[in-house]
């Protein structure tokens, strides 16, 4: 490199260490009287930084007490950052200086305002009065206290109580501008992040106020209970990724009960806990998980859906046709809802015939040899000719035990009602008076297999019972 672009680089090295001396300078520039200290004051004070006015006002007066308007700007500055007490003394300073100053007068009356209303917006935060305390604070507290740290804590905690979590990380995140280790609005941002489901940046907000103060009670009890939440939350997940249901079930509802108030995290797990019990048949139990999920947000389609396959399983098929019609109205191209909506009105339909099973006193598992021996047993008990003292609805009843064992005695008429088919509508001879076992005076049943067709051996024949009923086996 020649001598000449040296010299060059040394001039202008030496110029920038000039420039910066004169910056280190002017930085540490310290005012030697009181006009000087109070008009730099007065310039911090526009800028809103009160707490170097307040110092700068310490030296001015300790440099002269007798400088009236440096009471008079100290007085404002405290009352800006709510340090009430201390700000009333410099206000009765300079009234004692000024007697009958109007602006002094005015603004000590605002002091006892800001003061009361603070005062106040505690009270009511306490009572559970958020909106009034909220009135108070940005109408009367923080407009005549600008700078005060207490009212904008109090003020976050509001929105959050409010639940307006938005506005509350807004708010706090202006208090972490001025100071960005202040704990509390570093618990509350976090806070507020949490509560809209916000984990990572929540847990950041937890840790860095961790790393400044390790005991900070608030702080460690929303650290550790955010991660036993997560932890709770991921184990029950993976436990229906493994099919292991039912401790999954158990799962859930441990980490549902961490935070009740964190409502947009439960609401998955109250849905997730809702698909584990539809898995599980545990109906009653999923109707209640998915109301709840119902209850948060009235718009979750899966929940609609969930829902109505639990009242499915509780046999509530007019709910669930209901439940599944609006998820299908609300998501209208998801065929697997139309499919379940179908299923829920054919169930519906079912539920709506005559149920021979129950006549019959049988399980749908059945087989032909306990359907018949129901049938003989009812048939005999409800015999017209034995009930002569309530003939009428012993005729009601043989009718609806002959009519159930005509279709539930073929293999061919029961797989078709167990399919869902309406035999009213099919010509059995089900509906509308066609089928009558007294057509014509008297009949005679026929049963399958050899003589004796009751325990015990012998068959009865027509004149076994009196009337001309006759069952021949």
């Amino acid at each position: 490199m020649s001598t000449a672009w040296l010299c060059v680089l040394s001039l202008v090295l030496i110029s920038w260490l000039c420039v910066l001396q004169t910056l280190v300078s002017a930085e540490d520039y310290q005012p030697s009287n009181a006009n000087d200290l109070l008009k730099r004051a007065s310039e911090r004070i526009k800028l809103k930084h009160y707490r170097g006015a307040v110092e700068d006002l310490n030296a001015a007066i300790e440099a002269d007490p007798s400088l009236s308007e440096a009471y008079l700007h100290h007085a404002s500055a405290l009352r800006y950052l709510c340090r009430y007490e201390e700000s009333e003394k410099s206000y009765q300073k300079y009234l004692e200086l000024k007697p009958g100053a109007s602006t002094a007068e005015k603004e000590l009356s605002q002091l006892q305002q800001a003061k009361g209303s603070l005062e106040t917006a505690f009270n009511l935060f306490d009572s559970g009065d958020f909106e009034k305390a909220l009135e108070r604070i940005e109408k009367v507290v923080l407009v005549f206290s600008s700078g005060c740290l207490k009212a904008k804590i109090l003020k976050v905690r509001i929105l959050i109580a409010l639940k307006d979590y938005s506005s509350a990380i807004s708010e706090s995140g202006f208090i972490l501008k001025e100071d960005e280790d202040n704990l509390e609005a570093l618990l509350l941002r976090g806070r507020a992040y949490y509560y809209l489901t916000d984990h990572d940046v929540a847990m950041r907000h937890y840790q860095k106020g961790l790393r400044l103060d390790p005991e900070h009670s608030e702080l460690k009890k929303a650290y550790f209970g955010l991660k036993n939440l997560l932890k709770k939350t991921k184990s029950a997940e993976d436990n229906v990724g493994k099919g292991k249901l039912r401790v999954a079930v158990e799962d859930f509802k441990a980490a549902l009960a961490v935070d009740l108030n964190h409502v947009s995290h439960n609401v998955h797990l109250h849905l997730g806990l809702c698909k584990v019990l539809v898995k599980l048949g545990r109906g009653k139990d999923a109707l209640s998980s998915c109301t709840e999920v119902l209850n948060i947000d009235e718009e979750l389609v899966d929940a609609l859906v969930q829902r109505g396959e639990a009242k499915l399983l509780t046999e509530d098929w007019e709910g669930a046709v209901a439940d599944l019609k609006q998820a299908a109205q609300k998501s209208p191209q998801d065929m697997s809802i139309r499919e379940s909506l179908m299923k829920a009105e054919k169930a519906l339909k079912m539920s709506q015939r005559k149920d021979w099973y129950k006549i019959l006193g049988i399980s749908k598992t059945a087989s032909s040899a306990e359907i018949k021996r129901a049938y003989k047993k009812l048939a005999l008990q409800w015999h017209p000719d034995k009930n002569v003292d309530n003939r009428e609805e012993a005729e009601a009843m043989f009718r609806e035990i002959a009519a159930a064992y005509e279709v539930l005695g073929d293999e061919n008429k029961r797989s078709r009602y167990d399919s869902g088919e309406d035999m009213n509508d099919m010509g059995t001879g089900m509906g509308g008076g066609g089928f009558d076992p007294f057509g014509g005076g008297g009949f005679t049943f026929h049963f399958e297999g050899g003589g004796g067709g009751f325990p015990g051996g012998g068959g009865f024949h027509g004149g076994d019972f009196p009337g001309g009923f006759g069952f021949d086996f």
